[in-house]
This record gives C-alpha cells, structure tokens and sequence, in this order.
C-alpha cells in the first residue's frame, strides 16, 4: 500500500474515532443518569424516630342530595366533600387509613377521571386527579411496605385500593367484615366489592374491644364507633408536636353535623350513630384531641399534603 493511501486511511479513522466520542459519553451520561432514576424509584423511607402522618389527596365527592345528612346546600360551608387517605408511620411500623374513592387503575394521571357513585348509593359524582400509589411513592412508600390496613369502614369512598394492600395485616372489626362479604352486597351500602375482595384472603387481626393499640404504646388507636356501618371506626393519634388528634372516619361529615347534631338519614343505624359520637366527643374532652372530619373539605383544604407530614 502506498503511504499516501495508508495516511489517508489513518486520517479516516481518527475522524471517526472524534465522532463516535461524544456519542459514547452521551450514552455513558444517559445511563448513568437512568441508574440514578431506578435508584430513585426504588428509594425506600426508613422508619422514623418518631409517630408521622402523612395526608394524600384521594379526591373530592359533589353531592347530589345534601338534605340526607339534614342540610340543604345553602346550609353549609361547603357541600362538596373531601377525600383524604392517611399514612401513619411509626418506628415499629406503618398504617395505611382509608384508601380512597376511585382505584389508581382508573386514573390517568395529570388529567384524573371523574365517576358516578354507584347504584343504591346517595348521588354523587367522583374526581380524582392523583393516584394514591404515585403519592406514596413520593415519600418512599409502596404497598407492600404497609405493615396494617385498617378501614374506617366499607363505603366505596373509603375503599378504592384496598385490593392493593392486601399482603399487609388487616385490622377489622367483625361486623364490619360481615357486612363487606355478606350477601346481598346492599347490606350496609358495602357495594364495592371488586375493591376490596382480595381483603378476604388477608392475614386478619378480628378486633374484638372498643380500643386496640395498633403498636402497643398509646400512640395509634383504632376506637369503635359504630353507626354510619355496623363496624365503623375512628383513630386516634397521639403525634409528639400536634399533640391528640382523631381522623373521624364518616362518624361526621359535615362540621355542621357536628354543630347542630344532625344524623344522616342513610346511616346504617342512627342510634348508634348518636351513642357512638356522645362517646367519641367525651373522649376527645378528656383527652383534648383535635377531631379531623375527613370529609370537611374547607378544613381539608388548610392541612398540608404529603410529602410534607404531621409529627
């Protein structure tokens, strides 16, 4: 070969060594910076030091007939209702509080979706823009690090992605558990089984007192308040710097409820409805606990979400 053509072959191959550099690096940065992502996606919280709770945005519920729960919508502040879901996290674990009103499946994210109740129940309609697993995400959660599930009680509004934490140990009470398997499923307006089916099959703690003291030291307790449903619940949470509160499940759901003593006309049983909100407002004098009303959507509005918490 000619040194002529073997310095042009020579110059050929520099030039294309020059060119596919950048390509090289660029590829290396790229994976590099997917790797950091996976890490990221598969980030994990610790346990914290101390009692946490985090709030996730479940949606939001436009009823149809407010004159049920004794008020037209003149009557009260605000006639939508939220729909919070609630994450406790403790050093010996966490608690998954109510699920929310439409499965994670059904929403597209950043546009959300919007759905009827369904048949048998009050007319509302369902918005839901975030789904719950995304927000759980953002704190280093997913569902199979949910040590306990437990349920306020099983309306569709509270029971959306309960199939989604079925491997963690369920906390219910045993009314409650009938009616969500009973047969009809009308009884107890637990319609929604597709939700919370796989449930049945869950490790299940069957909770037989009016307290249970979910990780044994005062700070997380599930209290009956049956009414609303055969085995509604609410939970008290003693947090180290917001001090007492109790998330009131649908013991309430207006604050005017509250005010003015007013039980829906769909409860399960209203004079047990009335018994156990006596009980429930001598507890929190006694233990001057805040009562959060999950549904109250101008109050709702003010707490702050996840991935801020409450401790």
């Amino acid at each position: 070969m000619s040194p002529h053509k073997t310095f042009l072959r020579k110059r050929i191959a520099s030039a294309l060594i020059l060119a596919v550099a950048p390509l090289v690096a660029s590829s290396a940065v790229g994976q590099s910076a997917q790797a950091k992502g996976a890490t990221q996606t598969t980030h994990h919280a610790s346990a914290p030091t101390s009692l946490r709770l985090y709030i996730f945005d479940c949606g939001k519920l436009k009823i149809a007939d407010t004159t049920v729960y004794g008020f037209t919508p003149s009557q009260l502040a605000a006639a939508e209702m939220a729909v919070p879901c609630f994450l406790i996290a403790h050093p010996k674990g966490t608690l998954m509080w109510d699920t929310g009103v439409i499965p994670d499946s059904a929403v597209t994210p950043g546009k959300g979706v919007t759905k009827p109740a369904p048949a048998s129940v009050n007319p509302s309609v369902a918005t839901v823009i975030k789904p719950l697993k995304a927000q759980l995400a953002e704190v280093g959660y997913a569902p199979a690090d949910i040590t306990y599930l437990a349920l306020s009680h099983c309306h569709w509004d509270h029971t959306a992605n309960a199939n989604d934490f079925a491997g963690a140990t369920w906390l219910v009470r045993q009314q409650e558990r009938d009616a969500m398997f009973a047969q009809p499923p009308a009884f107890a307006r637990c319609l929604t089984q597709e939700t919370f089916g796989a449930l049945q099959k869950s490790k299940t703690v069957i909770l037989k007192d009016e307290e249970y003291d979910v990780f044994g030291d005062g700070t997380v307790i599930l209290k009956s308040a049956p009414g609303h449903t055969p085995g509604h619940q609410v939970l008290f949470l003693k947090l180290p710097k917001t001090g007492p509160i109790v998330l009131s499940g649908d013991l309430y759901h207006y604050p005017e409820e509250r005010a003015q003593h007013q039980v829906p006309k769909t409860d399960f049983n209203r004079e047990q409805t009335a018994a156990s909100r006596a009980s429930i407002e001598a507890f929190l004098k006694k233990t001057g606990a805040q009562l959060w009303i999950q549904h109250d959507l101008t109050v709702n509005a003010k707490l702050k979400k996840a991935p801020a918490y409450y401790d």
